[in-house]
């Protein structure tokens, strides 16, 4: 399918928007949408504001978030189809609602009139094009930023009739299901290779590379069954480790010598420090905790990284691996902000068997695991190709750039939630056998 542009043009008069089809109109936000500003439903379903699934109910919202636990009556009512501004809105555009219910009083609420497509605001309302306009109207640094909705509803915002507007509103839903269930398939994709490998790798550090070797019990609960002739020791005769600097942001973001890494691997470059050498970085905080990166060099390392040198004789590439299989995740203190004590994971139990045996390990999992890892970057890759695709398509049809007036879509509809997220429940119950397929040739 080709997509053309209009046959004439003319220019929109805001520097945002460039130019615009002929017959399309510009109106002026307000005139487009009132606000909701109703409160005092205390029963009514909680909210939560979601950049990538709209306003949906909080249970519904997998990350944890504060409930609010009184003064209900001080929420405002948020009725299906209306659209909400919030606090993350400057980032990821304004959300719609898929639920009746009540949600943060600092919120904005907007009600559409009936000369806007709710389908077609929806798409413009989370293009970069309009997302270009909402920071001109953010107010407020770092944390406290906000739109402010005073300075938004004056704008002038790109109006096709309403025939029209329903037309790119089916486009679009049809087109973004097609590309939200590609990208579905290559995160499972990606999920179950993951888990190939990592299957493969516990296997060869826990039982080692002969599947006849007589085992017996670790005593140890993630180790299992371990070789008769391997031993076990503590971390902290294998390894020495301690936590990184405390560095500030404004001087990682000075350009220098020496790299900075925190607990999700690369941040940045700053003067100064650290030996030659190879080391293994464990994420220390938060969702990072266990991650792990092999860095060699020199370089600075941040507080939210545990900065972990193998003890001579031993192979930092199988320890690399070592720590994958032992999942050191799971030995986190659980708190609001997860963190790992270093003195308590020194002191936790492992196998060590002999150097030669480290090696044919590592061998083992590198050889093992190169098609996966391949395979792995292949569809990443085509994922964020596909999501940069997605994000110029939209911003081209809601702008007018190009025209979709008589392309044959398909409604696609679904109750109390989102066309995509009805997709996804269909399509992960499916997605199974066909991925393993996928996986096997």
């Amino acid at each position: 399918m080709k997509l053309v542009p209009y046959s004439e043009y003319k220019d929109s008069g805001v520097s945002w928007l460039g130019r615009i089809p002929v017959h399309w109109e510009m109106r002026r936000l307000k005139h487009l949408f009132s606000e909701r500003l109703q409160k005092g439903y205390p029963n009514e379903t909680l909210l939560a504001a979601t950049q990538t699934r709209g306003i949906i109910s909080k249970s519904m919202y997998e990350t944890r978030t504060v409930t609010a636990q009184k003064d209900l009556h001080l929420l405002k009512l948020v009725e299906i189809g209306d659209f909400v501004i919030s606090l993350r809105s400057f980032q990821g555009g304004i959300e719609q609602a898929y639920f009746r219910g009540i949600i943060s009083p600092a919120y904005t609420v907007m009600i559409p009139c009936s000369s806007i497509e709710r389908n077609y605001f929806k798409h413009l309302a989370k293009s970069k094009t309009f997302l270009n306009l909402l920071k001109t109207c953010v107010t407020g640094i770092r944390q406290g930023q906000n739109i402010d909705y005073e300075r938004l509803r004056r704008y002038f915002l790109p109006l096709p009739s309403i025939v029209e507007q329903t037309q790119i509103a089916r486009f679009l839903d049809s087109k973004t299901a097609q590309i939200d269930k590609f990208t579905r398939n290559k995160k499972r994709l990606i999920e179950l290779l993951k888990e190939q490998k990592q299957n493969i790798i516990n296997q060869a550090v826990t039982q080692g590379l002969d599947p006849n070797v007589k085992l017996k019990p670790s005593g140890v609960e993630w180790l299992g069954d371990i070789p008769e002739h391997w031993g076990l020791r503590k971390l902290k005769h294998i390894v020495t480790m301690k936590s990184g600097e405390n560095l500030v942001s404004e001087k990682i973001s000075e350009i220098g010598e020496y790299p900075v890494y925190g607990g999700n691997g690369l941040r940045g470059y700053f003067n100064d420090y650290n030996k030659d050498g190879s080391y293994l970085l464990v994420g220390r905080q938060g969702a990072l905790c266990g991650n792990i990166h092999q860095v060699d060099g020199r370089f600075w390392a941040t507080e939210h990284a545990i900065v972990t040198k193998v003890n001579q004789g031993i192979s930092t590439d199988w320890c690399y691996y070592m720590f994958i299989a032992m999942d050191l995740n799971q030995y986190s203190d659980a708190a609001a902000q997860p963190g790992i004590s270093v003195e308590k994971i020194m002191n936790l139990r492992t196998v060590l068997p002999s150097l030669g045996e480290q090696e044919a390990i590592v061998a083992r999992i590198k050889e093992e695991t190169v098609t996966i890892n391949y395979t792995i970057t292949r569809a990443q890759r085509e994922i964020d190709l596909m999501h940069e695709y997605r994000a110029r398509l939209i911003s081209d049809v809601v702008t007018g750039q190009v025209d979709v007036r008589d392309i044959e879509v398909s409604r696609i509809t679904g109750k109390g939630i989102p066309a995509q997220e009805k997709d996804a429940l269909e399509f992960d119950s499916m997605i199974g056998a066909e991925l393993k397929a996928e996986i096997q040739q």
